[in-house]
């Protein structure tokens, strides 16, 4: 079975959803939508306070290089503009907009796979907001234009959806495998790519039996199956499994001629293109021991984690973590309150103690199972040595920014040392030295 070399096995925790389809839930009353749902740039507002938007009208602009565009996921009325929380930033810039009855849709063209050249592909996937939906929300429209010396071979899907509980993808590919298929060829044409591989975890054999049915008359095309294991959706350990290419440190996809883009991304082109339709609303999983009725769940883009909390039943009183995203790399949430699903909610989960298992840190005993593990053949211990003793530079010369933070060394670290807490601090500051560096030599120009 494909796979990389490295990498855990944590409890799944799938049971709870990957049998229930995906539900459109009903319009909110009121969506808040963050200015910045993407790395990059936040986009820049063009309506006002007072205006009257429709379903997938341009509510903010990208405003640089790498950015992306923002559509109304409701029709209404801007009703406010200002800080409110931001599942990843904490906080942030957000338009409210106030729903004032059913869906009128802003007109966007729609094009075929036959009258959709180059430029007019970039043109749509930037003008419709498109951006990863596998988490990192980097935007699509500057992924799928690399560089004219960088020779693109192969456009890499995932479908491994490795995260414990997150159903949403497994889901999307059973209920929308011919449109993540159109969407993949799409990228393929327009990128110069000779083929498109689908790379699907083993423990989703209905998604990969319905991506097979769907893919079989597109002689481009490839579905694959991967070995289970965490964390087999990283594009470097995918890239590793599917093709045996390793993408050199600090290196990307790009420097070994592929491209990943998600399983949802792939049916946001589709839509955008096929269809003349924004990001204005994703497929997320609702899961975990602390919610009543775990679901899977088709959400408006500004719709709010308590809104989606109730629908599910509420949570149980042993709720103690509330997570946006997966349990390896989600972020822990203080409040559901106003809380907004952007475009890389993926899912929310609510854990019990059981669940989170929760211990006091410990001093490490050297065991070596972080560094057995991890998955980019890094030493966390080492890592996390020099940023404890303030030792970035040492750091950096140890490949710290090769670190994934898929949070593997902590998950088997017995000591329960926040591993990858420090390698993100470590990292935030190697950024600091960098902007100060950058500045001095800005000054003596």
């Amino acid at each position: 079975m494909l796979t990389f070399k490295g990498g855990i096995h944590p409890p799944e925790g799938k049971a709870l959803t990957e049998g229930k389809p995906l539900k459109r839930l009903s319009l909110p009353d009121k969506v808040i939508i963050p200015l910045s749902q993407h790395i990059g740039a936040p986009a820049k507002a063009i309506v006002q306070i007072g205006d009257e938007v429709l379903t997938g009208q341009p509510v903010a602009e990208a405003s640089g290089m790498i950015s992306a565009s923002i559509h109304s996921s409701v029709t209404g009325k801007v009703v406010g503009i200002g800080s409110f929380p931001h599942p990843v930033s904490g906080t942030g810039p957000a338009l409210v907009i106030e729903r004032s009855g059913e869906d009128i849709f802003y007109e966007h063209p729609r094009y075929t796979a036959g009258d959709c050249d180059k430029e007019t592909f970039l043109k749509v996937v930037a003008d419709m907001g498109l951006v990863g939906l596998g988490g990192a929300t980097f935007p699509t429209h500057v992924k799928l234009a690399p560089p004219s010396f960088k020779k693109v071979d192969c456009i890499i899907l995932n479908g491994a959806e490795c995260e414990p509980y997150l159903t949403c993808d497994d889901r999307l590919m059973q209920e929308q495998s011919e449109g993540i298929a159109l969407g993949l060829l799409l990228m393929v044409k327009n990128t110069g790519a000779e083929k498109g591989i689908i790379g699907i975890e083993n423990n989703k054999p209905h998604a990969f039996k319905k991506m097979c049915e769907v893919c079989r008359p597109y002689h481009e095309l490839e579905v694959v199956s991967v070995k289970t294991k965490y964390p087999q959706g990283a594009e470097k350990q995918l890239i590793d499994a599917l093709t045996k290419r390793k993408v050199p440190a600090g290196g990307l996809p790009l420097d070994v001629g592929i491209i990943v883009q998600n399983v949802g991304t792939a049916f946001a082109v589709y839509e955008a293109v096929y269809l003349g339709k924004p990001l204005i609303e994703r497929a997320v999983t609702v899961s975990g021991e602390g919610i009543n009725e775990p679901s899977n769940f088709i959400v408006r883009i500004g719709d709010t984690y308590e809104r989606l909390i109730r629908e599910v039943g509420g949570l149980k009183e042993e709720t103690v973590s509330l997570i946006s995203g997966g349990p390896m790399m989600g972020f822990a949430q203080y409040t559901a309150q106003s809380l907004p699903v952007i475009k890389g909610t993926s899912g929310i989960l609510a854990l019990t103690e059981r669940e989170v298992g929760r211990t006091r840190e410990a001093p490490c005993i050297s065991c070596g199972a972080c560094v057995d593990i991890c998955p980019m053949q890094l030493i966390p211990t080492q890592l996390v040595r020099q940023v404890k003793n303030k030792r970035y530079e040492e750091a950096a010369a140890l490949n710290i920014n090769s670190c994934i933070e898929c949070g593997s060394c902590a998950y088997v670290c017995p000591s329960k040392i926040p591993l990858v807490q420090y390698v993100r601090l470590g990292k935030g500051f190697l950024r600091k030295l960098s902007a100060r560096e950058r500045a001095k030599k800005e000054e003596k120009k």
